[in-house]
């Protein structure tokens, strides 16, 4: 618990209900037209909150929320680390940037011990995405790994798919194959040893589907799935067998010479995961490092091997034991406020984005800052693609929210609707239209009891992607997958009537002004060290 209290704000008229927080996950501003998923949708509920008096827009991506520059798109885990602390932190890829340019992730234990191994394996996903990892880092793990004479390598790649062209695998495989070829010299021997598509193999998250996690150990570690003898090649054939198939949804495969498999995991090895974001490396980090008590799935043998993460995934379990980069120390977050001005508060969301109003809302920390204060809900997410059930969760959370509004136990309410991200990844207009409207009708259904209770709704979102499902280029529609580059709204709907409310005009706002908005509206003044408010009260 922090050491001291929040402020007071002076004139500050108390009024019974709840500030509600909705994170809308996905829902950006963006052009307008009919390739804007949000703009598209029948959202009578979000029409007449964009027109309401107290709205901006706010920046959501690059260096608003810590990224090394503005061309850098943002994500759901930097974005609820900016909405939770109020200030902005150098984020995973900037961190990483800069431990390898000044030496530093080279200089440090994790990696004198993973060069000392036998075989050195990098496990990741392979892509210039720059929201779970960038193929630069890879590649200058690799020169680094010739360097100091490490004799055998082998690359395990996961296929994006997602946050780069949905069917963009071989710009990345092809570069990788060749920078293993020229490393292959000298009595090196650096080669690709299996892979798949990050959704069906290894890249689980928020344990919502372990099948994923065991495949992906099936095919790094036993050398067990489709063999073929190349990258390249098993990428080429399963296009050609399913022209429909797309990178993140790519079965596993497994590199094979003379019918052997080239590059299983074995005792005395090393693995490094090379993700530089948490939430899709915890799982596989805990399968090579628990022992017996692990229950997930069958791992048949388990090599015993030094694993390290690009990061430390997971603080507080401190998953993995042992990492290349220190993650940023985020502390001083609003629930650490709140709590120690003894404000209760409710979060609630689904599988896929639970962690994000928790773990990533609290500065990347799990658990409860003060169970006493605070109530945490998960709901189980479905187990399907998400453009076949686009309304996901959203009734139950809703529900949830409302239950919570109703009770009158809680003064700080937060819920995140993921579906504007969830079904905005996999690009298909219709089911990202359905998870627009799914949100709008969730939206109507709870103004009406914060109205009810007097108290006041916040609504934002944490990054764009349903706002563009697909773009143009020489006449010819390619799906949009990825995150945009688009601002997010920015909404206050007060019901409570008790203060005057106006925006203060703050220039270039971004989501790292959020926290101090929320304190205001509960009556606080901001912390010295946090970003401006977007609002005046008074």
């Amino acid at each position: 618990m922090i050491d001291f209290p929040l402020t007071r704000l002076p004139n500050y008229a108390a009024f019974p209900g709840p500030v509600v927080l909705v994170i809308m996950d996905g829902i950006g501003i963006g052009k307008r037209d009919e390739s804007d998923g949000v703009f598209v949708s029948y959202t009578p509920t979000l029409d007449k909150l964009f027109a309401a008096p107290l709205y901006t827009q706010l920046r959501a991506h690059g260096r608003a929320v810590g990224l090394p520059s503005d061309e850098d798109m943002g994500n759901s885990e930097v974005g609820h680390n900016a909405l939770g602390a109020g200030r902005v932190f150098s984020q995973g890829a900037m961190l990483v940037n800069d431990a390898i340019a000044t030496g530093k992730l080279f200089e440090g234990k994790a990696w004198q011990s993973a060069t000392a191994a036998g075989t050195l394996h990098f496990i990741g996903l392979l892509s210039d995405g720059n929201v779970h990892s960038h193929i630069d880092h890879l590649f200058a793990m690799l020169d680094r790994c010739a360097r100091d004479g490490v004799k055998r390598v082998r690359v395990h790649p996961l296929l994006d798919g997602r946050d780069v062209g949905e069917k963009s695998a071989l710009e990345y495989i092809g570069p990788l194959e060749k920078k293993l070829a020229e490393l292959s010299a000298a009595g090196r021997d650096y080669r690709i040893a299996s892979g798949g598509g990050r959704m069906i193999t290894t890249m689980d998250r928020y344990e919502a589907n372990w099948s994923v996690v065991e495949r992906g150990w099936k095919a790094h570690v036993l050398g067990e799935g489709r063999p073929f003898a190349s990258a390249s090649e098993a990428v080429q054939t399963y296009y050609a067998e399913d022209p429909t198939m797309t990178d993140q949804y790519m079965e596993s495969f497994v590199i094979a010479e003379n019918g052997k498999p080239v590059g299983t995991v074995e005792d005395g090895d090393a693995v490094v995961f090379f993700n530089f974001r948490g939430d899709r490396a915890i799982e596989i980090s805990k399968a090579f490092e628990q022992g017996p008590e692990f229950d997930k799935f069958d791992r048949k043998r388990c090599p015993k091997v030094f694993y390290a993460g690009m990061m430390q995934y997971d603080g507080d379990e401190h998953i993995p034991a042992n990492f290349l980069v220190e993650p940023p120390a985020i502390e001083r977050t609003i629930s650490q406020y709140l709590c120690a001005a003894g404000i209760t508060s409710f979060a609630v969301s689904e599988t896929q984005k639970f962690g994000h109003v928790t773990y990533f809302w609290n500065g990347n920390n799990s658990g409860y800052v003060d169970e006493k204060l605070e109530k945490y809900i998960e709901i189980a997410s479905d187990k399907v693609q998400f453009d076949q059930r686009p309304w996901m969760k959203a009734g139950e959370i809703t529900d949830a929210t409302l239950e919570a509004i109703q009770s009158g136990q809680y003064k700080f309410i937060r819920l995140n609707f993921p579906n504007g991200d969830m079904v905005g990844h996999t690009g298909v207009p219709i089911s990202v239209r359905i998870a627009v409207e799914t949100v709008d009708l969730g939206l109507k259904r709870l103004l009406p009891a914060i109205e009810a209770a007097k108290g006041i709704a916040v609504i934002t979102a944490d990054h764009g992607n349903a706002d563009c499902m697909f773009t143009e280029k020489k006449g010819k529609r390619e799906p949009m997958v990825a995150h945009t580059l688009n601002p997010v709204p920015f909404i206050i709907a007060d019901y409570s009537g008790a203060n005057p409310i106006a925006m203060s005009g703050v220039a270039n706002p971004g989501l790292s002004n959020v926290a101090a908005t929320l304190l205001h509206l509960l009556g606080f003044e901001k912390p010295e060290e946090y970003d401006p408010s977007l609002i005046t009260i008074g």
